[in-house]
């Protein structure tokens, strides 16, 4: 049986001391449940915190990396998978998780909930404004599966 990969997307320069506290208490939370972490792998923001609670829960992380090596890979990561895609690696973040967490937002969040909309994922926001949460909750109302859920 495949295990659940549960996706945690979020800003990574530019990501706020609450965005990074919250995917820090998801990736424990997703860890003590048996799940896997997918995040984009990168030692910085939601990426790096997320991976870090996974960690210290004893769980699996998954890091989908935009460069040719693990260079900024963060320390946290047990599976990196070198996509040398750069930003086009969000496809692959969004196709092989299960669900998808998006904490925070910026512009590689939001084409990443995007994505997730349109392959029909179940997406979760948080720390999220009101506008945010509107915008992706119109762009998935023609979306079958149900869309998003803000936090």
């Amino acid at each position: 049986m495949r295990r659940t990969i549960v996706g945690v997307m979020g800003p990574g320069e530019t990501a706020t001391d609450r965005d990074c506290q919250t995917a820090f208490t998801l990736g424990e939370q997703i860890a003590q449940r048996g799940w896997i972490l997918l995040t984009g792998g990168r030692a910085v923001g939601v990426m790096e915190a997320a991976s870090r609670g996974a960690k210290q829960a004893g769980g699996l992380t998954i890091g989908i990396l935009p460069g040719t090596t693990d260079y900024g890979m963060s320390e946290a990561i047990d599976i990196p998978i070198v996509t040398g895609m750069g930003s086009a690696r969000n496809h692959i973040n969004i196709l092989t998780s299960n669900v998808i967490t998006a904490c925070g937002m910026g512009a590689g969040t939001a084409s990443e909930v995007a994505l997730a909309l349109k392959a029909q994922k179940p997406v979760i926001l948080m720390n999220v404004d009101r506008l945010t949460a509107q915008f992706f909750r119109q762009l998935s109302s023609n979306d079958p599966a149900g869309g998003t859920t803000p936090h």
